[in-house]
């Protein structure tokens, strides 16, 4: 099974690798798409959602409704690992468990990194718009907020100036998927694969945009090379200290910032991808997520869900559909809403399209 999403994994990063290696050679941060995005923008007199949730103070968390759907969300657990014992209850303001997340994953330079970058903007949001109806209409108990999950920091197969690996995407392509967002009345999740570069050098420069309410942040430990082997050639790897420096920084701009708690998902579809996960420290003004990030057929990614997700409960969980590479071998079928709620236990309630 491992061999298998090492595979799996390591196609995706090639196809992703080449285009945005000629898009960082090309000097496309500086025109292309991106200036053609923006004139769009302005053109429309739009800017930047900074105001989709206004920053106030927010009535504390029902407590009865939050272990109500805790224990909903369990999905007839029986282990005993779900709910998560000794989870402090979040600020006001919290999105999980009171609502699932539904995302569109990509960048706006490659159509070959994820749905959000495939398509163009208006069929992306429409095709976004179905699937949030598709979930609802699976789980009626549990509204679904749509999101973006862009790509913010991507690992390449050029080194660059500083031999770090990855290619930071300009703010102001980040300001056309706040854009995108504000249309679809949508959340946004910037996702950090940082290479040979670390969470402490990467996550800072985005603080202009976390701060903003419905900003919230995704770190990718299959891109995470900690022993300076060049992304693509192994799976990476992030330990708890590391989700723990995230938490915390989230935790502090949300205190200062009076914000509502942070949604923080961490990809994983191996055991090495996140180690020590019992140390992983939980706060009341971030929301983590285990996000089943693999891809294949059915039963491979419910075998990862068991053994990597399931069994190992950090809070909340998430799972990762393909629309093309889940189809790739037999059956070939990408699994339904109905699906995926019927086959896992707990259910996810972060749900991410590539």
């Amino acid at each position: 099974m491992k061999f298998k999403n090492v595979l799996f994994s390591g196609l995706v990063l090639a196809l992703s690798l080449v285009i945005l290696s000629s898009c960082g050679n090309s000097g496309g941060a500086k025109g292309g798409k991106n200036s053609d995005t923006s004139k769009k923008a302005k053109a429309a007199g739009d800017a930047p959602d900074t105001l989709s949730v206004v920053k106030s103070s927010y009535p504390p968390v029902d407590k009865a409704k939050y272990d109500s759907l805790l224990k909903f969300n369990a999905h007839n657990d029986t282990t005993g690992r779900w709910p998560v014992k000794g989870a402090p209850y979040p600020l006001g303001g919290a999105i999980l468990p009171f609502y699932r997340v539904v995302a569109f994953y990509g960048n706006l330079y490659s159509k070959k990194m994820g749905i959000l970058g495939e398509l163009p903007p208006n069929q992306m949001l429409a095709k976004l718009k179905t699937e949030v109806k598709a979930w609802e209409k699976a789980d009626p108990k549990t509204p679904v907020m749509p999101a973006l999950h862009y790509i913010a920091v991507v690992a390449q197969g050029d080194g660059g100036k500083d031999g770090k690996y990855r290619y930071r995407m300009p703010f102001k392509q980040i300001d056309s998927v706040l854009v995108l967002a504000k249309k679809a009345h949508a959340l946004v999740f910037l996702d950090v694969q940082v290479a040979l570069s670390t969470i402490h050098a990467e996550l800072p420069l985005l603080e202009k945009y976390l701060k903003m309410p419905q900003v919230h942040f995704g770190m990718d430990p299959e891109f995470s090379m900690k022993d300076g082997t060049k992304p693509g050639k192994k799976i990476g790897t992030y330990d708890a200290a590391d989700v723990n420096y995230v938490s915390g920084y989230l935790a502090d701009l949300v205190k200062k910032n009076g914000l509502p708690p942070k949604i923080l998902i961490v990809h994983r579809f191996t055991r090495k991808m996140v180690t020590n996960y019992k140390n992983i420290k939980l706060r009341p003004e971030v929301q983590v997520v285990m996000d089943m990030d693999g891809w294949g057929e059915p039963d491979l990614k419910t075998g990862t869900y068991r053994y990597f997700i399931n069994q190992e409960p950090v809070q909340f969980t998430g799972f990762k559909l393909f629309y093309k590479n889940d189809i790739k071998k037999a059956p070939h079928h990408m699994l339904t809403p109905q699906e995926v709620l019927s086959r896992y236990s707990p259910y996810p309630l972060y749900i991410q399209y590539q």
